[in-house]
């Protein structure tokens, strides 16, 4: 029998404020926001240390992925449904009649087909997987992120790292 620990991290360090527009269908949600909360777990066995990764690390990881998000608009770049132009230090942004326009110091331009809590909280796990790996935590064998719009509401994403 294989064992494996785990290593948690939320809190208040751990949230961004952002605004976003989903798709729903065929439908484009008007422009809003949310006080998103992350909680990020991984799995992995104890290092020589007896540890799976020191807490501090970890929320690091997680608190920087964060970073990149916090006061931006969420754009989903991979979006089939919406008609997307970056020039002149800008993001337009268009579907059916509507149309806006950002600044891209105020975007987050996220390689993603949507901005739902599920597809954030693969990015997210994507970028903490990204820090493991070059803070050289070969150790680590899972992650699974949260990410909660409000209250009671969350989407998340989980992935073995073993393979």
């Amino acid at each position: 029998m294989t064992e494996q620990r785990n290593v948690t991290v939320e809190g208040v360090r751990l949230r961004f404020a952002a605004a976003h527009m989903a798709t729903l269908g065929d439908e484009f949600e008007p422009l809003h926001g949310h006080n998103y909360a992350v909680r990020c777990c991984v799995d992995g066995d104890l290092t020589d240390d007896r540890w799976v990764i020191d807490f501090s690390l970890l929320k690091r990881y997680v608190r920087e992925a964060c970073e990149r998000l916090d006061h931006r608009f969420l754009l989903q770049l991979d979006s089939p449904l919406l008609d997307i132009n970056e020039d002149g230090g800008n993001w337009t942004i268009a579907f059916g009649d509507r149309s806006y326009r950002f600044p891209s110091s105020d975007v987050a331009a996220l390689p993603i087909e949507n901005t739902t809590a599920e597809l954030l909280a693969e990015w997210i796990g994507g970028q903490v997987v990204q820090s493991l790996t070059a803070g050289d935590h070969g150790n680590i064998t899972a992650i699974a992120v949260d990410v909660e719009e409000m209250p009671g509401q969350s989407g998340g994403y989980s992935r073995d790292l073993a393979d």
